[in-house]
């Protein structure tokens, strides 16, 4: 729980130096936090569809079509948040979403653990080839 609400507030933050752009307006701390919950929703709903339905246009484009399909859908929550987030035109959309990708990647880098155990049971064996070439 405490790593949702961390990277919901790394999104807010992020949305929030996106809104230094022209073109992108925040009014206040609590239109953020709103605004970064409903871009957590529809990254989680929305994105996914629209990633499957433009996969072969994103597979000639080397992947740089999801670099519009996060600005569209930048616009779609500023459209969804109302008069407190305003996003004027595509191009700031386009910005801020790099600005927010390029944010939330960097902090969550340093958030987020990946631990690999090994098990220390009897459950497999361990092989080692020897010097004839065999396995043992």
């Amino acid at each position: 729980m405490v790593l949702i609400i961390t990277r919901w507030l790394i999104i807010t933050v992020a949305i929030l130096l996106a809104s230094r752009l022209p073109g992108i307006t925040v009014d206040s701390l609590p239109t953020a936090v709103i605004a970064a919950g409903i871009l957590g929703l529809v990254n989680i709903f929305i994105r996914p569809i629209l990633v499957f339905l433009t996969l072969p246009l994103s597979i000639l484009t080397l992947g740089l079509f999801y670099f519009f399909i996060n600005a569209f859908l930048l616009k779609l929550v500023a459209y969804f948040v109302g008069s407190g987030f305003k996003i004027d035109n595509f191009f700031s959309a386009f910005l801020g979403s790099l600005i927010i990708s390029f944010v939330s990647w960097l902090a969550n880098s340093f958030i987020t653990t990946h631990k690999i155990e090994k098990k220390k049971s009897s459950e497999y064996i361990d092989l080692e080839k020897g010097d004839d070439g065999k396995w043992r």
